[in-house]
Protein backbone atom coordinates (compact mmCIF):
# COMPACT_ATOMS: atom_id res chain seq x y z
CA UNK A 1 0.00 0.00 0.00
CA UNK A 2 1.36 3.51 -0.82
CA UNK A 3 2.36 5.91 1.21
CA UNK A 4 0.29 8.83 2.22
CA UNK A 5 1.64 12.17 2.52
CA UNK A 6 -0.19 15.64 3.66
CA UNK A 7 -0.14 18.32 6.14
CA UNK A 8 -1.88 19.35 9.44
CA UNK A 9 -2.20 22.84 11.04
CA UNK A 10 -0.88 23.58 13.91
CA UNK A 11 -0.87 26.92 16.01
CA UNK A 12 2.84 27.10 16.78
CA UNK A 13 4.79 29.68 16.03
CA UNK A 14 2.11 31.83 14.49
CA UNK A 15 0.15 28.83 13.30
CA UNK A 16 2.20 26.42 11.08
CA UNK A 17 1.71 23.58 8.67
CA UNK A 18 3.00 20.69 9.24
CA UNK A 19 4.33 17.86 6.46
CA UNK A 20 3.73 14.24 7.97
CA UNK A 21 3.75 11.17 5.91
CA UNK A 22 2.05 7.80 6.89
CA UNK A 23 3.31 4.70 5.80
CA UNK A 24 -0.67 3.26 5.22
CA UNK A 25 -3.86 4.10 6.89
CA UNK A 26 -3.45 4.78 10.38
CA UNK A 27 -4.73 1.68 12.61
CA UNK A 28 -5.62 2.93 16.39
CA UNK A 29 -5.12 -0.78 17.15
CA UNK A 30 -1.27 -0.29 16.44
CA UNK A 31 1.55 1.47 17.83
CA UNK A 32 2.64 4.45 16.61
CA UNK A 33 6.17 5.02 16.08
CA UNK A 34 7.27 8.68 14.65
CA UNK A 35 10.01 9.13 12.69
CA UNK A 36 11.91 12.65 12.18
CA UNK A 37 14.32 13.09 9.32
CA UNK A 38 18.04 14.55 9.64
CA UNK A 39 19.65 17.79 8.95
CA UNK A 40 18.47 18.89 5.01
CA UNK A 41 16.31 15.56 4.11
CA UNK A 42 12.68 15.13 4.52
CA UNK A 43 10.60 12.48 4.95
CA UNK A 44 11.39 10.54 2.15
CA UNK A 45 14.46 9.66 4.09
CA UNK A 46 12.39 6.68 5.43
CA UNK A 47 11.82 5.66 2.10
CA UNK A 48 12.96 2.17 3.09
CA UNK A 49 11.10 1.77 6.14
CA UNK A 50 7.94 2.97 4.63
CA UNK A 51 8.22 0.07 1.74
CA UNK A 52 8.70 -2.88 4.44
CA UNK A 53 5.62 -4.33 4.11
CA UNK A 54 6.60 -6.73 7.89
CA UNK A 55 7.09 -3.06 9.62
CA UNK A 56 3.83 -1.38 8.40
CA UNK A 57 1.86 -4.03 9.30
CA UNK A 58 3.29 -3.95 12.81
CA UNK A 59 3.35 -0.24 13.97
CA UNK A 60 1.82 3.04 12.29
CA UNK A 61 4.85 4.57 10.63
CA UNK A 62 4.38 8.89 10.38
CA UNK A 63 7.06 10.43 9.90
CA UNK A 64 7.08 14.51 10.77
CA UNK A 65 9.11 17.02 9.29
CA UNK A 66 10.71 19.20 11.40
CA UNK A 67 10.60 23.45 10.94
CA UNK A 68 13.17 24.22 7.88
CA UNK A 69 12.38 21.18 6.16
CA UNK A 70 10.19 19.35 4.03
CA UNK A 71 6.66 20.47 3.54
CA UNK A 72 6.70 22.33 7.03
CA UNK A 73 6.11 25.90 7.06
CA UNK A 74 5.53 28.32 9.74
CA UNK A 75 4.49 31.98 9.99
CA UNK A 76 7.47 32.90 11.72
CA UNK A 77 10.74 33.06 9.97
CA UNK A 78 12.80 31.98 13.09
CA UNK A 79 12.72 28.92 14.78
CA UNK A 80 14.93 26.20 16.94
CA UNK A 81 14.47 22.31 17.67
CA UNK A 82 12.26 23.18 21.07
CA UNK A 83 10.28 24.67 18.28
CA UNK A 84 10.06 21.59 16.47
CA UNK A 85 9.29 19.50 19.29
CA UNK A 86 6.04 21.39 20.42
CA UNK A 87 5.11 21.45 16.83
CA UNK A 88 5.46 17.49 16.77
CA UNK A 89 3.57 17.18 19.53
CA UNK A 90 0.61 19.57 18.11
CA UNK A 91 0.75 17.58 15.06
CA UNK A 92 0.44 14.47 16.62
CA UNK A 93 -2.66 15.53 19.03
CA UNK A 94 -4.40 17.22 15.95
CA UNK A 95 -4.13 13.55 13.99
CA UNK A 96 -6.01 12.16 17.72
CA UNK A 97 -2.61 10.08 18.52
CA UNK A 98 -2.36 10.13 21.90
CA UNK A 99 0.84 7.94 22.48
CA UNK A 100 3.73 7.28 20.68
CA UNK A 101 7.67 5.99 20.15
CA UNK A 102 9.50 8.27 18.53
CA UNK A 103 12.85 7.87 16.24
CA UNK A 104 15.07 10.41 15.07
CA UNK A 105 18.13 10.41 12.80
CA UNK A 106 21.02 12.54 13.14
CA UNK A 107 19.76 15.49 14.09
CA UNK A 108 15.86 14.12 14.43
CA UNK A 109 16.98 12.87 17.40
CA UNK A 110 17.50 15.95 19.24
CA UNK A 111 14.34 16.53 18.59
CA UNK A 112 12.61 13.62 19.61
CA UNK A 113 14.64 13.47 23.15
CA UNK A 114 12.72 17.61 23.70
CA UNK A 115 9.65 15.75 22.72
CA UNK A 116 9.58 13.57 25.60
CA UNK A 117 11.17 15.98 27.85
CA UNK A 118 8.38 18.23 26.77
CA UNK A 119 5.28 15.33 26.85
CA UNK A 120 6.68 12.61 28.48
CA UNK A 121 3.44 11.14 29.20
CA UNK A 122 2.93 11.22 25.23
CA UNK A 123 6.77 10.02 24.59
CA UNK A 124 7.01 6.08 25.39
CA UNK A 125 9.93 5.25 24.33
CA UNK A 126 12.71 7.27 22.36
CA UNK A 127 15.39 5.74 19.20
CA UNK A 128 17.80 8.21 18.15
CA UNK A 129 19.77 6.64 15.30
CA UNK A 130 23.33 8.74 14.82
CA UNK A 131 22.92 10.91 17.47
CA UNK A 132 25.44 12.61 20.21
CA UNK A 133 24.07 13.91 23.11
CA UNK A 134 27.44 15.45 23.72
CA UNK A 135 27.28 19.50 23.17
CA UNK A 136 30.43 19.37 20.63
CA UNK A 137 32.64 20.34 23.68
CA UNK A 138 36.45 20.71 23.69
CA UNK A 139 36.36 17.30 25.52
CA UNK A 140 34.07 15.57 22.60
CA UNK A 141 35.85 17.81 19.44
CA UNK A 142 39.25 15.93 21.12
CA UNK A 143 37.90 12.63 20.99
CA UNK A 144 37.41 12.60 17.27
CA UNK A 145 33.32 14.36 17.28
CA UNK A 146 33.12 16.83 14.63
CA UNK A 147 33.33 20.82 15.20
CA UNK A 148 29.53 22.14 14.78
CA UNK A 149 30.70 26.01 14.66
CA UNK A 150 33.95 25.56 12.18
CA UNK A 151 31.42 22.93 9.77
CA UNK A 152 29.07 25.23 9.65
CA UNK A 153 29.89 28.71 9.97
CA UNK A 154 30.71 28.85 6.24
CA UNK A 155 27.41 27.82 5.24
CA UNK A 156 25.62 30.34 7.74
CA UNK A 157 27.63 32.59 6.35
CA UNK A 158 27.18 32.36 2.50
CA UNK A 159 23.45 31.96 3.04
CA UNK A 160 23.31 35.32 4.66
CA UNK A 161 21.76 37.28 1.59
CA UNK A 162 18.65 37.37 -0.20
CA UNK A 163 18.47 35.73 -3.38
CA UNK A 164 15.94 36.11 -6.45
CA UNK A 165 13.06 33.46 -6.63
CA UNK A 166 15.19 31.59 -9.24
CA UNK A 167 17.84 30.14 -6.39
CA UNK A 168 18.45 26.12 -5.60
CA UNK A 169 20.30 24.89 -3.46
CA UNK A 170 23.62 23.76 -4.91
CA UNK A 171 24.52 19.87 -5.86
CA UNK A 172 27.68 21.00 -4.24
CA UNK A 173 25.50 21.04 -0.91
CA UNK A 174 23.24 18.21 -1.57
CA UNK A 175 26.33 15.81 -1.97
CA UNK A 176 28.23 17.58 0.87
CA UNK A 177 25.73 16.51 3.05
CA UNK A 178 25.56 12.96 2.50
CA UNK A 179 29.08 12.69 1.95
CA UNK A 180 29.05 13.66 5.34
CA UNK A 181 26.28 11.77 7.16
CA UNK A 182 26.22 8.29 4.83
CA UNK A 183 29.99 8.30 2.95
CA UNK A 184 27.93 9.81 -0.03
CA UNK A 185 25.44 8.10 -2.43
CA UNK A 186 25.57 7.46 -6.07
CA UNK A 187 22.98 7.12 -9.27
CA UNK A 188 19.61 7.02 -8.85
CA UNK A 189 19.58 7.88 -5.34
CA UNK A 190 21.76 11.03 -5.58
CA UNK A 191 19.58 12.46 -8.67
CA UNK A 192 16.61 11.58 -6.48
CA UNK A 193 17.61 13.83 -3.31
CA UNK A 194 19.13 16.32 -5.76
CA UNK A 195 15.38 16.95 -7.09
CA UNK A 196 13.92 16.86 -3.74
CA UNK A 197 16.65 19.71 -2.38
CA UNK A 198 15.71 21.92 -5.25
CA UNK A 199 12.00 21.40 -4.32
CA UNK A 200 12.49 21.92 -0.71
CA UNK A 201 14.92 24.75 -0.87
CA UNK A 202 13.72 27.26 -3.09
CA UNK A 203 14.00 30.95 -3.83
CA UNK A 204 14.69 33.29 -1.01
CA UNK A 205 12.38 31.60 1.55
CA UNK A 206 14.06 28.17 0.63
CA UNK A 207 17.73 29.89 1.18
CA UNK A 208 16.27 31.50 4.64
CA UNK A 209 14.64 28.03 5.71
CA UNK A 210 18.30 26.26 4.93
CA UNK A 211 20.21 28.73 6.81
CA UNK A 212 17.96 28.99 10.22
CA UNK A 213 18.33 24.98 9.74
CA UNK A 214 22.05 25.40 9.32
CA UNK A 215 22.07 27.64 12.48
CA UNK A 216 20.16 25.79 14.17
CA UNK A 217 22.29 22.51 13.61
CA UNK A 218 25.78 24.70 14.66
CA UNK A 219 24.57 26.00 17.71
CA UNK A 220 22.29 23.70 19.17
CA UNK A 221 19.66 25.23 21.60
CA UNK A 222 19.55 24.30 25.37
CA UNK A 223 19.02 20.24 25.28
CA UNK A 224 22.47 19.56 27.42
CA UNK A 225 22.13 19.09 31.38
CA UNK A 226 18.18 17.86 30.99
CA UNK A 227 18.73 14.41 29.97
CA UNK A 228 18.66 13.07 33.37
CA UNK A 229 14.66 14.46 33.08
CA UNK A 230 13.86 12.15 30.51
CA UNK A 231 11.72 8.98 31.40
CA UNK A 232 11.31 6.65 29.25
CA UNK A 233 12.99 3.78 27.76
CA UNK A 234 15.94 5.30 25.64
CA UNK A 235 18.08 3.55 23.51
CA UNK A 236 20.63 5.59 21.93
CA UNK A 237 22.40 4.14 18.80
CA UNK A 238 25.51 6.63 18.22
CA UNK A 239 27.80 6.75 15.26
CA UNK A 240 31.53 6.31 16.40
CA UNK A 241 30.40 5.58 19.80
CA UNK A 242 34.30 4.16 20.25
CA UNK A 243 35.24 7.78 19.61
CA UNK A 244 33.68 10.16 20.95
CA UNK A 245 31.87 10.52 24.98
CA UNK A 246 29.27 8.74 25.04
CA UNK A 247 26.11 10.15 27.23
CA UNK A 248 24.71 8.37 29.94
CA UNK A 249 21.42 7.23 29.86
CA UNK A 250 18.63 9.04 31.98
CA UNK A 251 18.95 7.85 35.78
CA UNK A 252 15.83 4.95 36.64
CA UNK A 253 12.45 6.16 37.25
CA UNK A 254 9.19 4.85 38.84
CA UNK A 255 7.91 3.06 36.00
CA UNK A 256 10.54 3.09 33.40
CA UNK A 257 13.72 1.20 33.10
CA UNK A 258 16.01 3.11 30.06
CA UNK A 259 17.82 0.63 28.00
CA UNK A 260 21.69 0.65 28.57
CA UNK A 261 23.33 2.50 25.37
CA UNK A 262 24.28 -0.24 22.72
CA UNK A 263 28.03 0.56 20.88
CA UNK A 264 27.16 1.39 17.53
CA UNK A 265 28.31 -0.36 14.58
CA UNK A 266 31.77 -0.05 13.30
CA UNK A 267 32.61 2.20 10.77
CA UNK A 268 34.60 4.70 9.27
CA UNK A 269 32.04 6.73 7.64
CA UNK A 270 29.32 6.53 10.91
CA UNK A 271 28.88 9.80 12.56
CA UNK A 272 26.36 12.38 14.05
CA UNK A 273 26.88 14.96 11.47
CA UNK A 274 23.57 15.92 10.58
Amino acid sequence: MSKIEQTVEIPHLGGSTVGYTFGRPYDPALPTLVLINSYTTSAELYRPQFADPALGSAVNLLALEPYGHGRTRASYQHFTYWDSAVANLQALAALGIREAFVLGTSQGGWVAVRMALLAPDVVKGLLTLGTSMDFESPRSRELGCWDGTAANTPIVDALAEPVGEDWVVPDLFVDGVFEAALGGVSGEEREFWLATYRANYAGDAGRHRLRVSTVNLRDRDGLHGRLDDVRCPVLWLHGTADQCTPWRTPRRRSGCSPARPRRAWKSSRAGSTS
